[in-house]
């Protein structure tokens, strides 16, 4: 008789009880995962802004909450809707409720002071943050020997 190496995977079952009380796999859940809830980001710095797309289909511009307080630029958005459809033998009532909120930590770089412009379209909200005017990079200048 020959000793075969025990491969726990092979037998899913009998893994899933100790699983459960091994550790919180009910959490595990996408239900639960505040990742899967946050709009994906793109941040790009340019010469003399920066701007921050965040993907948010569904949503409307009113949707939307922008507030910048202590270098912090926070995004919100809350969406609910509720169907109700009667008729004589039946009620059917459907809703929905969608939200997310997302903070950055803005870098020392850009003026608070300036308007922050944001646009919304296509499910992409676009945020155009000016850059101080200390911060932008100066220009070369060529200096001639005489």
């Amino acid at each position: 008789m020959s000793l075969i190496k025990f491969n726990k995977n092979r037998f899913p079952f009998n893994n899933s009880l100790s699983d459960f009380f091994d550790r919180d796999s009910f959490f595990d859940d996408d239900f639960f995962n505040l990742e899967k809830s946050m709009p994906a980001m793109n941040v790009k710095e340019h010469e003399d802004d920066f701007e921050i797309e965040l993907a948010s289909p569904g949503f409307n511009k009113k949707d939307f909450e922008i507030t910048m307080k202590d270098d912090v630029l926070e995004v919100s958005a809350q969406k609910s809707e509720e169907e109700e459809e009667k008729d004589d033998d039946y009620t059917r009532k459907e809703f929905n409720y969608r939200s997310f909120r997302r903070s950055l930590q803005l870098p020392k770089t850009v003026d608070d002071s300036k308007d922050v412009k944001a646009t919304y379209k296509n499910g992409i909200l676009k945020l155009h943050l000016l850059k101080k005017e200390d911060a932008l990079e100066k220009s070369k200048r060529k200096i001639e020997v005489v």
